[in-house]
This record gives structure tokens, C-alpha cells and sequence, in this order.
């Protein structure tokens, strides 16, 4: 495991495969603001960012449960409240999402440098496909897999399999970046290197250390020394 700020081996690859939410794209706020929406139509107090953030990796579950606290488990309409957070969202889906700063650069190294490179997701089509759409920086990605493209997602290595097929790339030469730990846990099932987005939605910086990824990075711009 390689920190960013210690001595990192130059390794380069063939492709770069990156997470969504909280690795390419700060989506966060658009998140909050659907959780916000159900809050107030059952009656429930706003919550501010500092709650939201760090669920927002984890699905419309996982930002409930946040929203509604020790209320979710015994919530008797969670299902419904499940699609009425992901209509909100789909409604307004980048309203505010922008790429992380050095995102766009990274990019543009990698197009430059002949180096290909793709999306792998947990996110489900019907929202990965206009999401990514509205993002003009994201318009050259080479592969999108969402969540819901096989019949497994996340920390499965098959998605990240399948894209590395789709890039025409064997997965040892792929790098897969994310900012959770089913993403790490995913790209050594598929064995390929992984890096862990510091800059995302993790829990902290010492825990996602903990993940053991092969890298560790705090901003996109430390993945220059790898292409």
C-alpha cells in the first residue's frame, strides 16, 4: 500500500477505471436535496450536508437511514419512501453535481496519453446513463457499467471484469479508484491495483487507509505519477 504523500512506486497503466459518486463526480448535494424533499413530506426536520455527505456513496438506503435516524429500521413504508427519494433525485439529477477539482484534468491527461478509461458504478442505469450525459467532462468515458447492468454489483469484481472487457484491457493493467471499501475489496477480487479517492465521501481518512488499497490518494493530481 502506497500513501501519496510518502514514496510511491511509478507504475502506469492501460486503463483507469473510476467509481461514480464521490470519485468522479461530487453528487452530494443533489442527493441531499431529494433526502431533504421526503423529510419535509412526512413531516420530518431538514438534515444538513455534514449527514448527508457521508452517506451519499451508499445509495437511497443509506441516505433514509441517515435522514430519519433510529426512525428508519422500524419504518413501515420503506420501500415507498426508497422511490420517492430516487424520483426526486432522477427529477433534478445535476442540478449541482459538478466533477471534483482535477477531475477534468486527469481526464484530459488520460485522453492525451492514449490511455483508456471507463466508469464502473453501483448506481442503476436509469441514473448513471442522464447523470453521466449531463457532465460534458464525462462525455469521452470508453465504458459505462452501472449497478444494474449484470445481475451483481459492488463489492462483486464482475462489473469491473466486464468493463475492463469492454475497454479491451486485461484487468491487471487496469487501475479501479474509488472512495469505499467495497470498491477496493472489488478491484483485488478482479486483480487489478486499486486507489482510494480521499477527496470522496469516506468515513476517514484513517479508515479508508485501513482498506489496504495499493494507493491512497488525496487529490485526482496524484494520479499523474501513473499515466
Amino acid at each position: 500500500m502506497a500513501d501519496s504523500k510518502t514514496a510511491t512506486p511509478i507504475i502506469s497503466y492501460d486503463a483507469f477505471i473510476f467509481d461514480l459518486d464521490g470519485t468522479l463526480l461530487d453528487t452530494a448535494d443533489d442527493l441531499g436535496a431529494a433526502l431533504n424533499s421526503v423529510l419535509v413530506d412526512h413531516d420530518q426536520p431538514q438534515v444538513s450536508a455534514d449527514i448527508y455527505r457521508p452517506a451519499a456513496s451508499n445509495g437511497a438506503m443509506a441516505l433514509l437511514e441517515a435522514g430519519f435516524g433510529q426512525q428508519w429500521h422500524a419504518h413501515p413504508k420503506q420501500g415507498d419512501l426508497r422511490q420517492q427519494l430516487l424520483n426526486a433525485y432522477a427529477n433534478n439529477i445535476a442540478t449541482h453535481s459538478h466533477c471534483f477539482s482535477g477531475i477534468a484534468s486527469l481526464l484530459i491527461a488520460l485522453e492525451q496519453k492514449n490511455i483508456k478509461w471507463g466508469i464502473m458504478t453501483n448506481k442503476p442505469g436509469f441514473l448513471t446513463t442522464p447523470l453521466v450525459s449531463a457532465i460534458t467532462e464525462l462525455k469521452g468515458a470508453q465504458a459505462v457499467v452501472s449497478g444494474d447492468t449484470l445481475a451483481v454489483a459492488k463489492p462483486s469484481p464482475l462489473p469491473l471484469l466486464h468493463t475492463a472487457n469492454l475497454l479491451g484491457v486485461e484487468p491487471t493493467r487496469c487501475l479501479y479508484i474509488g472512495d469505499a471499501q467495497r470498491d477496493i475489496v472489488a478491484a483485488k477480487a478482479a486483480n487489478m491495483h486499486s486507489a482510494t479517492a480521499l477527496w470522496g465521501y469516506i468515513p476517514s481518512v484513517a479508515d479508508a487507509i485501513g482498506w489496504q488499497a495499493d494507493f491512497n490518494w488525496y487529490s485526482p493530481i496524484d494520479a499523474f505519477n501513473h499515466i
